[in-house]
């Protein structure tokens, strides 16, 4: 089979497609043939070893992926060969045949494309935990969203329209914030550090956002912080706009506000029937048509260089997926 395998740290151009010998199934495992996986901006930084996920090399990188069941090993139930199923581990899955854990498995219904399943788990699952298991957020209320077009936060948007909030959605640019309002967003706002608060105090008639989804951090956290309203609750998603911010703590006494933790991938570890919970919940709106994973676009894997390279250059608007 054909992999995309990392062999020295380093960027996209560092990789190489290698050809492996079929994966065989352990006990509790499947083998999934790869259809379409899907990439984030963190596999930029796994590659190059700025990730805390560190495999040894070599590794494949991509945590998700859809494809389909061609082998089962001793011990597994739930699944048969032929099943179309998601793929959801930390990387490995760009390559054409991946032996996993069939706890890392999750049914894709009918009516759900490859390409939407794909790239399903990581973005949309990382933003349904932070929305609905830490912030609980109910309908009705504001949410404002920083790096609305990026993975997590188009999914953000897109799932706190279906969970009948008030999206307020923040990006760098109108072209941007156009997809981010065909994906849910009520209103949308070109965010600068030294406006965001007022800006957004504006757009809630001074009463302030009621949840500030944060993957974005830097100099934005501050000033998103200062625009919650009392027992709003601040979510620190990630920091892809680079410096880790330092949060004024006197502004959560006074405030009331709740600063809450998204470390999704602990989550899946951790409560795992609750994430088969979200997985399930994802697909069926999915299948409903109320969610449509917008995909940026489906490359050869022997693209992946491009691939990467959007992502990296954060030119991405949805997911980028590579077909093996």
């Amino acid at each position: 089979m054909k992999a995309l395998l990392c062999t020295r740290l380093g960027g996209p151009e560092d990789l190489v497609i290698e050809t492996l010998p079929d994966p065989e199934p352990g006990p509790g495992e499947a083998v999934v043939r790869v259809t379409v996986a899907a990439l984030n901006f963190f596999d930029t930084l796994i590659i190059a070893g700025r990730y805390q996920v560190k495999p040894d090399l070599p590794f494949s990188p991509a945590g998700e992926a859809c494809g389909v069941i061609e082998a089962l090993g001793p011990g597994v139930e739930g699944f048969s060969v032929g099943d179309r199923v998601i793929v959801h581990v930390r990387y490995g899955t760009a390559r054409e045949r991946v032996a996993v854990a069939a706890n890392h498995l999750t049914r894709v219904p009918d009516g759900v494309s490859d390409e939407q399943a794909a790239g399903l788990t990581i973005t949309y699952g990382t933003s349904l935990h932070a929305l609905r298991d830490r912030a609980r957020l109910r309908p009705g209320e504001t949410l404002a969203v920083l790096g609305a077009s990026g993975g997590v936060g188009l999914a953000a948007v897109e799932l706190g329209a279906v969970l009948g909030a008030r999206v307020i959605a923040c990006a760098s640019s109108e072209e941007k914030l156009t997809v981010a309002r065909a994906h849910g967003a009520h209103e949308t706002l070109v965010y600068k550090p030294e406006t965001l608060r007022d800006d957004l105090k504006a757009l809630t008639g001074g009463e302030g956002v009621d949840v500030v989804y944060d993957a974005v951090g830097d100099a934005y956290a501050e000033p998103a912080l200062r625009a919650l309203a009392w027992k709003g609750r601040f979510l620190v998603v990630g920091f892809a706009a680079g410096e880790i911010p330092r949060l004024p703590l006197n502004l959560v006494l006074l405030k009331g506000v709740d600063v809450l933790g998204v470390h999704w991938g602990v989550f899946v570890e951790r409560e795992p029937e609750a994430h088969q919970a979200n997985q399930r919940q994802l697909l069926d709106w999915v299948a409903e048509g109320r969610l449509t994973a917008k995909v940026h676009g489906v490359y050869a894997l022997e693209d992946y260089a491009e691939a990467l390279g959007i992502l990296k250059r954060r030119e991405a608007i949805g997911k980028v997926l590579v077909r093996p």
